[in-house]
């Protein structure tokens, strides 16, 4: 099982930790063993803490990157893990050191926790290159936080290991097992259309999240997990483990102890997180129906050591994955019960002939090594090769006069009867416009047509925000309709589901296409073949696109205004041109 495997690494750690250790040159010796005056008063800034010369005097030391805060619930329990992480590394003869950076909630922080992704990312890069650390431990779990913490430990580039916090346990109201924050949406619509009461809606408010820990679907927060270890810089079975069971600080610890062995070795993101590996995390993102907020941050994460990953690779790769999870937001399960089955590993030892297994791992193995005694214990819930629930991946990438850079949809979450459709768009300028609107009685909407809204991409939103999950029109919700095509360029949750196409890129504030569609436009989406066109003619499209004018920028100073001037579009991963790899600028 999970577990088993990974005390057999735990047991080959202790027993190398009785071996001789090659000497190694670290990097904090270059603020410790110098003549300056700040070499001695940086070891009596340890002693004012309590430390002794003994406990850090020529010893690797490593930072615990932690992105705990009470403004992110998800994180809320990352001080725990953090003292289990310091266990570790005591035992293999390190110096752990705590340290805070920015983190970012999804449920408190607006108008979204992506704005601010990118500067996340440069307090985690700053924060050790500015200081004596031999490696680090990043301490994440809500959605922006992991792929914040791999960014800027990719750009620093000293040896790291990614350790998150774990889902929440399954929630349960009247027998039914719930998963946030899927169910909460489902239920939001009954609600909306009147077949469930305020009394029974605070029910299950009251149900769904029981545990701290990140949603416990397979939404942004568990695919981003995922990706962790698919890339190969997090421990197997760190993705599935939850929040409050007793094997996560057990792996913690067994970080600690890893990080520093990772020190020795010199196993730096840089070695590890290669095309192979990024090849290998995009086909199990397809296998698991992760979210379609991945692909921007592996773009984002690959650019930072000058891989570039463009959207065709992730289409490409889903044409010959196929589809096995059976989790929500795309199936039956949740993150608990996956877990049991075999978790991350499981799912990788299915889709192994697809994978590249020479990759290296930070365990000091490769991946194929890693697999060898893996096995899936719960066929209904990981399925086979051979017994897929979809021939292809969970995601498709479409192009077309609309999206001529690409957007992304998530089939495996979407209603099949809609997934070839041609309909009227109904047009709604921005995310205030429609919460204005979409309640009417008089909106003039058919369940045949297509909602369609703008201005919500990483400049318009600003910030790109998880707005792609347009509500349904709530004269539509009475008559039983649960499903319409809806597009945009925002992006929307991993937990979310329904034919939803986002990430239309360029975005309209940027001039892209989708700033000149009309109500009244007919629209066609043909995901078999990905295409996303707006049924007008060439010089129709071109007149108006000339005739065009974005909305203004939204920040005239500070962050934003920097965020505004540098955000790159959804299909270069919405980094900032300034931090991308030399080799990609």
């Amino acid at each position: 099982t999970t577990i088993c495997f990974l005390e057999q690494y735990v047991i080959a750690i202790l027993r190398e930790s009785y071996m001789p250790r090659k000497k190694v040159a670290l990097r904090s010796s270059q603020w410790f063993n110098t003549p300056e005056l700040y070499s001695w008063l940086r070891g009596v800034g340890f002693n004012a803490q309590g430390f002794s010369e003994s406990d850090y005097k020529d010893k690797p030391i490593i930072g615990i990157c932690n992105s705990w805060s009470e403004l992110t619930h998800c994180n809320s329990h990352l001080r725990q893990i953090a003292e289990a992480v310091k266990r570790g590394v005591w035992q293999a003869g390190g110096f752990p050191l705590e340290f805070p950076v920015m983190s970012l909630g999804e449920y408190n922080m607006k108008p979204t926790s992506m704005l601010y992704r990118n500067l996340m990312s440069m307090d985690v890069e700053e924060s050790i290159v500015a200081n004596p650390l031999d490696g680090v431990v990043l301490l994440g779990g809500c959605d922006k936080t992991t792929p914040a913490l791999l960014m800027g430990a990719a750009s620093a580039d000293i040896p790291a290991i990614l350790v998150t916090g774990g889902p929440q346990l399954k929630g349960n109201w009247r027998g039914e097992e719930l998963g946030s924050c899927t169910d909460c949406r489902r239920y939001h619509t009954e609600l909306r259309a009147g077949n469930i009461t305020m009394d029974q809606w605070a029910d299950v408010l009251g149900s769904i999240v029981r545990s701290p820990g990140h949603c416990m679907v397979m939404g942004t927060a568990s695919t981003m997990a995922a990706m962790g270890e698919a890339l190969g810089i997090a421990l197997p079975g760190n993705a599935a483990i939850p929040a409050v069971d007793s094997r996560r600080p057990q792996l913690a610890e067994w970080a600690g102890r890893q990080i520093i062995d990772c020190v020795r070795k010199d196993l730096r993101p840089s070695k590890i997180l290669t095309l192979k590996a990024f090849r290998n995390a995009i086909r199990t993102l397809h296998a698991i129906g992760g979210s379609t907020n991945a692909i921007i941050h592996l773009i984002a994460i690959a650019g930072r050591v000058g891989i570039e990953l463009s959207p065709e690779i992730f289409d490409d790769l889903s044409r010959t994955t196929p589809f096995l999870l059976n989790l929500k937001p795309s199936g039956e399960f949740l993150m608990e019960d996956f877990f049991y089955a075999g978790g991350i590993p499981a799912l990788l030892k299915e889709i192994s002939s697809l994978l590249e297994l020479d990759t290296a791992t930070i365990t000091g193995q490769t991946l194929g090594y890693q697999l060898k005694n893996i096995k899936n214990y719960n066929n209904d819930l990981i399925k086979t090769m051979q017994e897929p629930l979809q021939k292809e991946g969970g995601l498709a990438v479409l192009y077309g006069n609309l999206a001529p850079n690409g957007a992304l949809i998530k089939p495996s979450a979407a209603s099949p009867n809609l997934l070839t459709h041609r309909g009227r768009a109904v047009v709604f300028e921005n995310h205030e416009d429609m919460e204005q609107e979409i309640d009417a009685n008089d909106l003039d909407v058919n369940p045949e047509d297509i909602l369609v809204m703008r201005n919500s991409g990483p400049i318009g939103g600003p910030g790109m925000p998880e707005w792609g999950f347009l509500p349904l029109p709530k004269k539509l919700l009475s008559k039983g309709i649960r499903d319409m095509v809806r597009l945009s360029d925002a992006r929307m949750s991993g937990t979310a589901f329904g034919t939803v196409v986002v990430h239309i890129t360029p975005e309209s504030a940027a001039g892209g296409p989708l700033g000149v569609v009309r109500t009244g436009d007919i629209i066609q989406l043909d995901v078999p073949n990905r295409r996303l066109d707006l049924m007008i003619s060439d010089n129709e499209l071109t007149k108006r696109r000339a005739e065009f004018s974005a909305l203004p920028k939204h920040y005239e100073r500070g962050y934003g205004w920097m965020y505004s001037n540098h955000i790159l579009q959804a299909n270069k991963g919405c980094d900032f041109d300034f931090l991308v790899h030399n080799t990609l600028v």
